[in-house]
């Protein structure tokens, strides 16, 4: 698909490329979306590179800043708050990820006014997307799309496009790889619209290593998850615990009680203790997820008036595959 001309009526785009010592990678990726994205500003955020990353990025023609605190997370939340565009083309820097599906994922958000566009991975090159991390992110994925919503299929891909009113109202809590799931869940709890564009996944090239821990990361997305539905399915999270403790006691106190029927006496006393303390705690869980369940919808509210707070797009439908340069 060809480049997007720059045009008067078009939107701005800026490009995001998060790094980590990647300079074998990020003069390749930047010039890649210099050519996809001619009208697009690329902005490189260097995360305490201890190569020749910066250098790389500028010399290809990105704009390179600097993000101190380590991850991801905080990393995207530094450059959703900096930069300054109608649409966000958000990429890894590590040249897996195939530029020329830009165009077609930015024409799919304008066209279809949508607020996240993710680059669903497709390999056929089991280097590039190793077993493990496939299975592990099926299974993740799997749990938020039975959570959250069936409306995604690649939770965890580094490849996305957001509006404006997404990024400027994004909370940007996690500090890792998690930003992925908040994205999603982000989305998903908010209903926006959301959609998907198919794009190839490829093998990093040589010289260049993974920062990603297949089994900490993993657990680290799956607390997250977690974390998520807890705060933002605090009923079902603590009722689900409720009932766990609730049958737990009852199993441990009829006994109890068959005897004290029978013979009017109560020979496991601490036993009778426990049971009791177990059904006063799967009460307690039940009430805390009512509680928390009338806070959360209040923030939710205030997530969504934040998010309607922020004008919509205003350029022209007309010409979607078209970009001018971010500020």
């Amino acid at each position: 698909m060809p480049g997007l001309a720059p045009a008067p009526d078009a939107p701005r785009i800026a490009v995001l490329i998060p790094c980590y010592n990647e300079e074998v990678a990020i003069g390749r990726v930047v010039a890649s979306f210099r050519a996809a994205l001619p009208g697009a500003s690329v902005f490189v955020y260097d995360n305490n590179s201890q190569d020749r990353t910066r250098e790389m990025a500028r010399a290809a023609g990105a704009l390179v800043r600097t993000e101190t605190l380590q991850g991801k997370g905080h990393v995207v939340r530094r450059m959703f708050a900096d930069i300054e565009a109608d649409i966000y083309v958000l990429v890894d820097g590590d040249d897996t990820y195939e530029a020329a599906a830009a165009p077609r994922m930015v024409a799919k958000l304008v066209e279809e006014r949508l607020d996240m566009v993710t680059g669903t991975r497709l390999s056929e090159i089991e280097a590039a997307y190793r077993p493990g991390h496939r299975l592990g992110n099926r299974l993740l994925t799997g749990m938020v799309r039975a959570i959250f919503g069936n409306r995604i299929t690649d939770m965890l891909s580094g490849y996305r496009v957001f509006s404006r009113r997404f990024v400027k109202s994004f909370p940007a809590l996690a500090a890792g790889f998690e930003t992925e799931t908040e994205f999603t869940v982000h989305a998903l709890e908010l209903m926006l619209p959301v959609g998907e564009v198919p794009t190839a996944y490829k093998e990093r090239p040589a010289g260049s290593a993974s920062k990603l821990r297949t089994i900490q990361d993993g657990w680290r997305i799956l607390q997250a998850i977690l974390g998520l539905v807890k705060r933002e399915k605090p009923l079902p999270f603590f009722s689900w615990i409720g009932a766990g403790l609730l049958l737990l006691g009852l199993g441990l106190g009829l006994p109890v009680v068959w005897t004290f029927l029978e013979t009017g006496l109560v020979p496991r006393l601490p036993t009778a203790v426990l049971a009791m303390g177990l059904v006063l705690l799967s009460f307690l869980a039940f009430a805390c997820g009512l509680i928390l369940d009338t806070v959360t919808r209040g923030r939710m509210e205030a997530k969504r008036t934040a998010y309607l707070a922020i004008p919509g797009p205003d350029f022209a439908v007309a010409a979607p595959a078209e970009a001018r340069r971010a500020g």
